[in-house]
């Protein structure tokens, strides 16, 4: 389980002190598939990099299975299981495909057939990308979806993806369903996932709503969505897109 205590992050501007996150409390329990959404510039990313030890919070604590790792960092955090996938994917110049996915599944003696079998899983023609560098040459949604690749590869207890429909192909979108419940079949963990995609949040367990830093809603899909698609949604500025809007390849 991972849990939440009176998270906090503050960064200093020409104003001063300018809270990103204030007094986020929330327990995530195993297996559960998460949907964090709400108004942009609400803290969505920064909560999601914060767990994934990207950022330091300014205070609380973050817990996982009841261990304190809230001064861990992101490769310390990787080893105990959680990965996560960047919204703007990052470019590796001079490592390869198949390098990359066997540095993220932990797996030296990877072969090439279990590569391309996570390639394959996002929509991707293995013998095109196994042997392609991660660098300016790819496409945004190619570097998304080999993101998700390794996310597979990985296995982790804990995948967190921010707003992995962004600058991906149609086909993709389509079936990034299908490659979350695997996720979730194959690992048996939790999947956390910031999206304002209706059909994203429409398969979510619970969905989180996050405002100006704090919790707005959060509870059971059956919930929470009917209360932030309504005309008179009580949360101001969270806007769901019904269609995916970019179709980049």
């Amino acid at each position: 389980m991972l849990e939440l205590k009176h998270l906090k992050y503050n960064v200093e501007d020409e104003q001063g002190k300018k809270e990103i996150l204030n007094d986020v409390s929330l327990s995530i329990p195993d297996g559960k598939f998460i949907v964090i959404t709400g108004p942009n510039g609400g803290g969505k990313s920064t909560l999601a990099k914060t767990i994934a030890g990207i950022y330091r919070p300014s205070g609380g604590q973050i817990l996982l299975d009841g261990e304190d790792i809230t001064e861990l960092g992101i490769t310390e955090r990787a080893r105990l299981g959680i990965s996560f996938a960047f919204q703007q994917p990052v470019r590796f110049k001079g490592i390869e495909v198949f390098d990359l996915l066997k540095l993220a599944s932990g797996n030296k003696e990877m072969s090439q057939g279990q590569a391309c079998r996570y390639l394959s899983e996002v929509g991707l023609c293995a013998r095109d990308y196994i042997n392609r560098e991660v660098d300016a040459s790819l496409s945004g949604g190619e570097l998304k979806r080999i993101e998700i690749a390794t996310v597979l590869a990985r296995g982790s207890k804990l995948s967190i993806f921010d707003e992995p429909e962004a600058g991906i192909d149609l086909w993709s979108f389509t079936n990034l369903i299908r490659v979350f419940e695997q996720i979730k079949e194959e690992t048996q963990g939790t999947i956390l996932i910031i999206s304002h995609q209706e059909r994203i949040l429409d398969i979510a367990d619970e969905i989180v709503v996050i405002e100006k830093g704090r919790i707005a809603k959060s509870g059971p899909k059956e919930e929470v969505l009917p209360a932030i698609l309504g005309s008179d949604s009580a949360i101001p500025g969270c806007h769901v897109q019904k269609e995916q809007e970019e179709t980049v390849r």
